[in-house]
């Protein structure tokens, strides 16, 4: 019992305190990066090159690699995510776990909900996306 107390003390110690700072400010970087043509690209250095995950719509990749291949698929022209909501949680191995919810506008269509959530890890001092589950919001209900 006492072992377990100790080991929970030192997992409870590993929550990172600025959590809800970090989780916003990336978020605000992502999609800024990701809706500008010009720094697209540089989502690259976000993701790890072999511990990164991301599942697109059901579609799952590994690798920052394929995971940018993924992303420079897409065949929209002009993009802009509105962000409704960021929640954000601590882990207790010291990552920060992301919730968004918003809306994706792409060329001239009409906005589309979206949710995408994302796993950030400490990698010394920075950060890399180890999970990232996109989905739109896409009601298909049989009549």
């Amino acid at each position: 019992l006492i072992l377990l107390d100790s080991l929970l003390q030192e997992t409870t110690m590993s929550l990172n305190p600025n959590y809800e700072q970090i989780g916003k400010a990336f978020t605000d970087q992502y999609y800024n990066m990701f809706d500008n043509p010009a720094t697209r690209a540089q989502l690259q250095a976000l993701y790890n090159a072999e511990q990164s995950l991301m599942s697109f719509e059901g579609q799952q990749m590994q690798g920052a690699a394929k995971i940018m291949e993924k992303i420079q698929s897409l065949t929209f022209q002009k993009i802009a995510h509105l962000i409704t909501a960021v929640d954000c949680q601590p882990m207790f191995d010291g990552g920060i776990l992301i919730n968004v919810l918003g809306q994706l506008k792409t060329d001239e269509d009409q906005p589309h909900g979206f949710n995408q959530t994302f796993l950030l890890r400490p990698s010394g001092n920075s950060w890399f996306i180890q999970h990232d589950i996109f989905r739109l919001a896409l009601h298909h209900i049989a009549a």
